[in-house]
């Protein structure tokens, strides 16, 4: 009986041993599975930058660049605030932007005005320039300078000058993040001195065709002849992309102001084209995140 069990063990053991061996050399063979980002946060263009940032997210707030070099944008924008003690007005906007060299982006504003009286005139020209600290990724939250100035209509009031710290970056997939910094004077007049902070959040639903979010905005106003005590205007609310083609997206974000120096409602519409480089094409993804 022995020898017929030691014959057994003997016959198994090999046997064993090599479905052993199959399995490894067949879960070897197996095929690497890679998850790849969204298209949306793949990089693009000469600084790397992932393609949700090209196409403008938040009306209230600025992240990096939004032209790659030699990319041209256009954009027209719809702000209409209802104060509280007064009726409504409107501002209408035609942006031009540039891409340039060197992490620089361009920018030309013009500016329409219609009043509570229903008087719609030119209000002003602006010239934006930004200038990114380095490719994306390389520090932290992406910092970028941003300096603008804006030549107003001189019978509406005196030229004024902002300056801005933007930030940006994804925490994680499908949800991305900016905040932003200014500070913003006036020339003559009034000499109005405003102080603002803005943030936004978004995430993505479908991938660069949808995403939703929130936006808030921080603001303190004041003149030469009113500077204490300081308002505080706050004001927040949901935000919606829709992008109905690869190079164009809407932007709608209605706020709420929550405080008594706060409009009762603050809402924005940004409608925006873009062309050239890596606008209307398909994000490439690097060699390592891609699937065989």
């Amino acid at each position: 009986m022995r020898k017929i069990i030691f014959s057994l063990l003997c016959l198994c053991v090999p046997l064993m041993a090599a479905s052993a061996i199959r399995a490894d050399d067949s879960a070897a063979r197996l095929p690497e599975i890679v998850v790849s980002p969204l298209r949306e946060e793949q990089p693009v263009g000469a600084y790397e930058q992932p393609e949700w940032t090209t196409e403008r997210r938040f009306p209230t707030t600025r992240v990096y660049l939004q032209e790659t070099p030699g990319d041209v944008g256009v954009e027209q924008w719809v702000k209409a605030q209802w104060p509280r003690d007064e009726k409504a007005n409107f501002l209408f906007q035609e942006e031009g932007e540039l891409g340039l060299p060197h992490r620089f982006q361009l920018d030309v504003y013009e500016n329409w005005a219609r009043d509570e009286e229903g008087t719609i005139q030119q209000d002003s020209v602006s010239l934006e320039l930004r200038y990114a600290l380095a490719d994306w990724g390389k520090l932290p939250l992406n910092p970028t300078l941003y300096g603008e100035w804006t030549f107003r209509n001189p019978d509406l009031g005196a030229d004024k000058y902002e300056v801005k710290l933007l930030f940006g970056d994804e925490f994680a997939q499908r949800w991305h993040w900016g905040v932003n910094f200014a500070y913003e004077q006036e020339t003559g007049d009034e000499l109005t001195r405003e102080y603002a902070a803005s943030e936004g959040v978004s995430y993505t639903v479908l991938d660069k065709k949808l995403s939703i979010g929130e936006e808030i905005k921080v603001e303190s106003e004041t003149t030469k002849d009113d500077r204490h005590p300081i308002p505080l205007e706050v004001d927040v609310g949901p935000s919606v992309q829709w992008r109905p083609t690869p190079n164009t997206h809407l932007d709608v974000v209605p706020l709420i102001g929550v405080t008594s120096d706060s409009p009762l409602v603050e809402s924005w519409i940004v409608f925006g084209v873009d062309f050239g480089g890596q606008k209307g094409g398909e994000a490439q993804a690097p060699v390592s995140l891609r699937s065989h």
